[in-house]
């Protein structure tokens, strides 16, 4: 990465943090550069007090030197303790606002970005890595030691100045000083990009190894997943999993720890060889009568202080310089494109409800596939119609749903609504005419009436009518708090437990309590039994009323009351028509699919 990427990340950054994190940056600055401070306080009144004592000054003036250095030591702590709680809680905030970016940015990108792996393996891995302490917290972290070291920089020099301003000590001396400043800068340097490469190579090595324990601590966490654990004695075979992972970081920790004291012993060395020559260096001159006795500790003090925080800017460099590919690929995650036209026409509101929808030699494919999922779809029908899809598994039903709902756009052709391309509808607008239930719907830990009504404040009856509705009458009855109690436990021990066809009518009644003009249900029933989801399916449809209701099913005797039946094989519509047209066709797929789940209900033998 080039210097001028390096200082272009750094910025961003830093302007990231100001506006997205304005209060707790401020407060950062302001704290950072007061404990800077705050020891260099007594360091200056010392000296001021050691020459006032030697010369023999009045009891006043060691009396005003001890009242400042107590008083301005006490004032700048109670100053920088008075924002550190503001600091604190600022900085909780944003720790929580980070976790709540993550969730705002999956909603805001296209639907074909989430189901993508690669962007959701980027999305964990740099999760991953801020739990770690890269990204933005270790941004934070660098952000308070440059204030902070470069503020003691500044403070050193303040304090050390006169030291080479002096004329009564020998340019010899100050040659060796400065000398011996540069050489343990530049093996701080080297010291430190060694450390740091050793440190970047080790996080590099275990981003593998911390996401697999992530996975495996979130499924033994997890109390759904105690069943299986049980049923098929897992128990040991994950002890013996997690162990070896431990071991494994363990060795790889290990390792890095005694590479990298091997890499900072000469700064160390270095370190001490330089504070043992300043002083005597000083001792000589004070001896000569170039410094006065005071003088000494504060200069010895500042050259120090000025060196480690030189070593820490460096130290804060190398740190930085490091984390601008965490960074980098950071700020790639949060500036992936939405790149789903959004249109501007507004969805026409019609009171005789004639609405069209036709999909005209649409054809699709996903990202990155070379296959077609769809291939040549031509349908038409109009709302209030009853539409079915049925077909064998990955024949291309849900991809169809999912154009329709505009979660892809057609890689050719094109999808009308009332003769208008759908792409030229305001998206949110177009997608809140359509109540759908997908196969891997989402329940919450949250109340039932929040879940059924997806909003924290919804209307209680008509959560009630929903749920009546689908079918969940009798369950009602015998929750304890009604629509307020809580499913599940994560949040509450007096939760429920559902089973897989409770949840099923639970997000059927969601899509109720929508009331959108097309209503959507892409295998919702799976884990209902033939009868019930033919019974689901009837009230369904009873319900639907003058909406469009479009059912994909594997069973098709689920779908014979529906106006107009679509077989989809291999991503093509092979056959339309009505349940009595296609079973007349003995030749087609339908009489094909049908017959072969009818013979599970007839009697042996006929």
């Amino acid at each position: 990465m080039k210097l001028s990427e390096h200082f272009s990340i750094e910025m961003r950054s830093f302007r990231w943090l100001l506006r997205h994190e304005r209060k707790y940056t401020l407060c950062l600055i302001a704290h950072s550069i007061l404990t800077a401070i705050v020891s260099y306080v007594p360091l200056y009144f010392s000296s001021k007090i050691i020459d006032a004592l030697v010369s023999g000054d009045s009891v006043r003036v060691l009396v005003v030197y001890v009242v400042l250095t107590v008083g301005l030591t006490f004032l700048i702590k109670v100053i920088a303790d008075a924002i550190r709680p503001h600091m604190d809680a600022a900085f909780k905030r944003a720790y929580l606002n980070e976790e709540w970016r993550y969730s705002k940015k999956a909603m805001e990108m296209a639907y074909e970005s989430i189901e993508d792996c690669d962007i959701a393996l980027l999305r964990d891995r740099i999760k991953t890595e801020s739990q770690t302490g890269f990204n933005l917290f270790y941004l934070c972290r660098t952000t308070r030691n440059f204030i902070f070291t470069g503020t003691q920089i500044i403070c050193s020099l303040a304090m050390t100045l006169s030291f080479f301003r002096n004329s009564m000590i020998s340019i010899q001396i100050k040659v060796g000083i400065v000398g011996l400043l540069a050489a343990t800068i530049v093996v701080e340097s080297l010291c430190m990009i060694k450390s740091m490469k050793i440190t970047n190579t080790f996080w590099d090595e275990c981003v593998f190894l911390n996401l697999i324990m992530e996975k495996y601590n979130n499924y033994v966490s997890n109390y759904g997943a105690g069943k299986d654990i049980r049923l098929y004695g897992m128990a040991d075979s994950l002890i013996k999993d997690m162990e070896a992972f431990d071991t494994e970081q363990y060795r790889k920790n290990r390792k890095r720890s005694v590479e990298w004291t091997k890499a900072n012993l000469p700064r160390v060395i270095v370190l001490e060889i330089l504070k043992f020559t300043t002083n005597l260096f000083l001792i000589a001159a004070a001896v000569s009568g170039a410094v006065s006795v005071g003088s000494i500790s504060k200069y010895v003090s500042g050259i120090v202080k000025l060196l480690w925080a030189v070593a820490k800017l460096v130290q804060d460099t190398q740190l930085a310089f490091s984390n601008h590919k965490y960074l980098k690929r950071y700020f790639t995650y949060f500036d992936i494109p939405n790149n789903m036209y959004q249109g501007t026409l507004t969805v026409e509101k019609r009171d005789d409800v004639e609405y069209y929808v036709e999909f005209r030699d649409v054809s699709f494919r996903y990202p990155g596939s070379d296959s077609w999922a769809l291939r040549n779809i031509n349908l038409k029908f109009k709302i209030g119609e009853k539409l079915a899809i049925v077909g064998m598994n990955g024949s291309g039903k849900t991809t169809f749903i999912k154009l329709m709902c505009r979660l892809y756009d057609p890689t050719e052709g094109e999808i009308l609504l009332n003769g208008v391309d759908v792409r030229k509808y305001d998206y949110d607008e177009y997608m809140s005419i359509f109540s759908v239930v997908f196969q891997d719907f989402s329940l919450f830990a949250f109340s039932l009436g929040q879940n059924v009504a997806v909003s924290r404040d919804y209307d209680k009856q008509k959560v009630i009518d929903c749920m009546k509705k689908a079918g969940l009458k009798e369950r009602l009855e015998t929750l304890p708090n009604s629509t307020e109690t809580f499913l599940y436990k994560n949040y509450d021990p007096s939760g429920v437990e559902i089973s897989g066809g409770e949840a099923q009518k639970i997000a059927l009644a969601r899509a109720l309590y929508k009331d959108a003009p097309f209503m959507i249900l892409d295998e919702p029933t799976a884990a209902l039994d033939p009868v019930s989801e033919y019974e689901i399916y009837s009230k369904f449809n009873e319900i639907a009323g003058d909406k469009t209701a479009i059912y994909i099913s594997h069973r098709l005797a689920s779908c014979r009351f529906c106006d107009k039946i679509a077989v989809f094989h291999e991503g093509a519509i092979i056959q339309q028509g009505s349940h009595e047209e296609l079973l007349a066709d003995v030749r087609g797929k339908y009489y094909e699919l049908w017959n072969a789940q009818a013979q599970y209900y007839m009697p042996e033998g006929a």
